[in-house]
């Protein structure tokens, strides 16, 4: 179904301000073509296993932890943390490892990043492959509160209940305190409470052992309940649809880009991919029948692979 996980040829780290360390590897040929794999969160870190949908005889595959999360340096930081600092991040680890042009990959936040990087450097890509799409507008985030605990309702209450009722009005800036606190106990039990619930709602067949080895790693449930919040909490530093308006999309347009989105995704309803194909007709968009949001998921793990062939000849 994927590639061979191929060892790391290079790896090293990049300091991008005077807070911030970045930590990337680079697997595959390379003297293969450059493909750089935005992780998603915002706070997951570097995934190995999203570097398996390329060919490491054809592809350059070039990760990274973005700032706080994974092996990046100082763990589960919010400040000098935006998504704009994150590309130029970007930018700055194409120019450290002289990559001319490169291929984007990013799902779920891994995908607004990848597009908000586009469509500031667009001469420096030749084209996207895009999974589970979120454009962090307005609808988006009344999905979160409103859609997820309908067809959730057990996680759901678990998800609340993690918070006194007095504070429950208002559940963001409120798991963001705790996450906030100076108490190691207080941090870890919202961080877990957070993940719980987003990890409960990701695929349509959990699998539970890697949930649970998940919320085990102390360092990832901090970061990634953290960094989400923080950024969840600044609608991820863009304006009200920035990603979808035809000044920036015009800037891309030129750029092959193709788009796998689970048809029943919970986390990032399948509308974004729509609107996101309204707004840039010229993308391939397929909607994976039996699919959530995962990228472990068999059809898109398969259409992933498929695409990424495809894109080699570029």
């Amino acid at each position: 179904m994927v590639y061979p996980q191929s060892l790391p040829f290079d790896e090293g780290y990049l300091k991008v301000s005077g807070i911030h360390t970045l930590h990337y590897m680079q697997f595959g040929n390379p003297d293969g073509k450059p493909v750089i794999v935005l992780h998603g969160g915002p706070g997951s870190g570097l995934v190995t296993f999203h570097t398996t949908f390329f060919n490491p005889n054809i592809y350059r595959i070039i990760a990274f932890s973005q700032r706080g999360s994974g092996k990046s340096t100082p763990l589960a930081e919010t400040r000098e943390n935006t998504t704009w600092d994150l590309v130029g991040d970007i930018e700055a680890l194409r120019e450290k490892l002289r990559v001319e042009k490169w291929l984007l990959f990013g799902g779920s936040w891994g995908s607004t990043l990848a597009l908000a990087y586009a469509q500031n450097y667009p001469e420096r890509c030749k084209g996207l492959i895009l999974g589970g799409i979120f454009l962090a507008r307005e609808i988006e985030a009344k999905w979160d509160l409103e859609g997820r605990r309908q067809l959730f309702p057990e996680a759901w209450d678990a998800y609340t209940s993690h918070i006194p009722p007095a504070e429950r009005t208002d559940l963001m800036p409120a798991y963001l305190r705790r996450l906030q606190s100076t108490d190691h106990t207080i941090r870890m039990g919202a961080a877990r409470a957070w993940n719980t619930w987003e990890l409960a709602i990701g695929q349509l067949q959990s699998e539970l052992g890697r949930l649970e080895s998940m919320l085990n790693d102390e360092d990832w449930c901090l970061a990634h309940a953290v960094l989400e919040a923080h950024y969840f909490t600044h609608r991820c530093f863009l304006e009200e649809g920035q990603l979808l308006k035809t000044k920036n999309v015009d800037r891309i347009r030129h750029l092959p880009c193709s788009v796998v989105h689970g048809r029943y995704d919970v986390v990032c309803p399948p509308r974004n991919a729509w609107d996101l194909k309204g707004a840039w007709p010229e993308i391939e968009l397929q909607f994976t029948p039996d699919a959530g949001h995962s990228f472990r998921e068999t059809g898109t793990m398969k259409a992933l692979v498929q695409i990424a062939d495809r894109f080699a000849s570029l």
